[in-house]
């Protein structure tokens, strides 16, 4: 065993110990959150609205939240760096956006036919995506599923590439290989779709092809039959911490998609607005067929939205393609994600927060080598994460080798001191508009004081 492998394993048995002690001082100091799921668990799965939002022991059951703060049923207060999974990159109850909600609230909720807003959203949604024509929807979900059928319909072809380890809502089609048993998997470089969950069809199974992320070659060989209607793929995968793209691979799947007549769909709904004011596909410079959105745009109301080319987009307007839904761009989200795009989420505004958070990456990193840590930063945007692996990571295999012991014992490190992150061990921190640089900061301090115990 080498000595490197040795202190990797002498700091993963330290971090089991520390993670042992911090659920007990979890348990004492959530009581609360306790008796609430076990009231919720008679009445709700798992206790939770969202399978996603339940964890072990416990999840914390909060009360309130303002700015990039949250309070617990318990009174404990914890600076938000989940912020609703990426969805509030305006902060808790925005003043902008609730005075925005509030006017709306006097003129009514829902009409289910159109307003105004819907036009003006829609523009400034080009204006930043380079993309003419929009839709609404209520979820990313939604936005995902929709631009999926518009491809099909485009195309009249009916599989589809989606990348393993990549989520994409919770539809039928996208709910494969999300984060399958790397020993049912196959191949790295050819792997075989898993179901995500019971209740997906054979059929549906048999057209979505799976593939690595930054694999260009892979990408190629799924469509090379010419039966895949369309490749969806997060620019920069959000599902597994934070993936980037290897240089020249996105511009690789731009030309692929289009030699093959398969459409290409962004998911932006985690990168969105927060990796810079054109999202992921103005920060990568690598314009998709169709984009979808959702989460931070909305400013904590339930909206999504997908976008297109014209022609593609006019598929809806010929009526070959419907496109459904009560609820979508009805003029509450509509005055909610006006407000986002033109008053909060600014140019101004976002790269100070990019740059907030860039300061505080440096802060992480410092600390990661002065301890001569096995981990690794990354950063996109307002967004970014501690990686425990020596390298970047390129796609799920190799997301499937970081140190998860180390990772688990941040966390549950960090909650227990106001640091409040996703509990996947695979997502990111967002920096909000709201964080102040002191907000931000603490998170490094944090971080800092759980390094020297795992290494005292």
């Amino acid at each position: 065993m080498t000595a490197a492998n040795s202190t990797i394993l002498d700091l993963s048995a330290r971090a089991r110990d520390i993670t042992a002690r911090e659920l007990r001082v979890y348990a004492g100091r959530t009581t609360g959150s306790q008796r609430a799921t076990d009231r919720a668990r008679k009445v709700m799965p798992l206790g939770v609205p969202s399978s996603f939002q339940a964890y072990d022991p416990h999840p914390v059951v909060v009360r309130k939240a303002w700015a990039a703060y949250m309070e617990d049923v318990d009174g404990n207060q914890y600076v938000d760096y989940d912020m609703g999974f990426g969805a509030l990159f305006a902060g808790h109850m925005n003043p902008m956006v609730r005075a925005a909600v509030s006017e709306q609230l006097d003129n009514g909720t829902l009409f289910v036919t159109p307003c105004e807003s819907n036009a003006e959203v829609a523009e400034m949604l080009g204006e930043r995506y380079g993309l003419p024509m929009w839709r609404f929807t209520n979820s990313g979900t939604e936005a995902t599923m929709d631009a999926i059928r518009v491809a099909r319909g485009v195309t009249g072809r009916e599989k589809i590439v989606k990348v393993e380890g990549g989520y994409h809502g919770h539809h039928d089609e996208v709910m494969i290989s999300m984060k399958p048993p790397v020993s049912e998997a196959g191949p790295a470089d050819n792997p075989i779709a898993i179901p995500g969950t019971a209740g997906i069809t054979r059929a549906v199974l048999a057209d979505t092809k799976v593939i690595p992320y930054n694999n260009p070659e892979a990408l190629e060989r799924a469509l090379k039959d010419g039966d895949v209607a369309a490749f969806i793929v997060e620019p920069a995968m959000e599902n597994i911490g934070i993936c980037l793209p290897q240089p020249g691979y996105l511009q690789a799947v731009r030309e692929i998609t289009q030699k093959y007549g398969t459409l290409l769909i962004f998911d932006e709904v985690k990168t969105g607005i927060t990796a810079g004011w054109s999202g992921a596909t103005g920060h990568f410079g690598v314009l998709p067929d169709l984009v979808a959105l959702a989460k931070s745009v909305g400013g904590g109301l339930p909206v999504g939205a997908f976008g297109g080319r014209q022609e593609y987009m006019d598929i809806i307007t010929s009526g070959k393609v419907l496109h459904l839904g009560t609820y979508n761009g009805n003029p509450l989200v509509m005055a909610a994600t006006k407000a986002v795009l033109s008053q909060v989420c600014t140019p101004e505004a976002t790269q100070d927060a990019i740059d907030r958070n860039a300061r505080l990456r440096a802060a992480c990193d410092t600390i990661i080598a002065d301890n001569s840590l096995v981990a690794h930063t990354v950063q996109l945007g307002a967004k970014a994460c501690i990686t425990w692996a020596a390298e970047p990571i390129r796609n799920y295999r190799d997301y499937k080798e970081t140190n998860f012991d180390l990772a688990f014992a941040q966390w549950i490190h960090g909650i227990n001191r106001g640091v409040l992150l996703p509990p996947g061990l695979d997502e990111q921190w967002l920096i909000s508009i709201m964080h102040t640089e002191a907000d931000a900061m603490m998170y490094a301090r944090v971080f800092g004081e759980f390094v020297d115990e795992l290494v005292a």
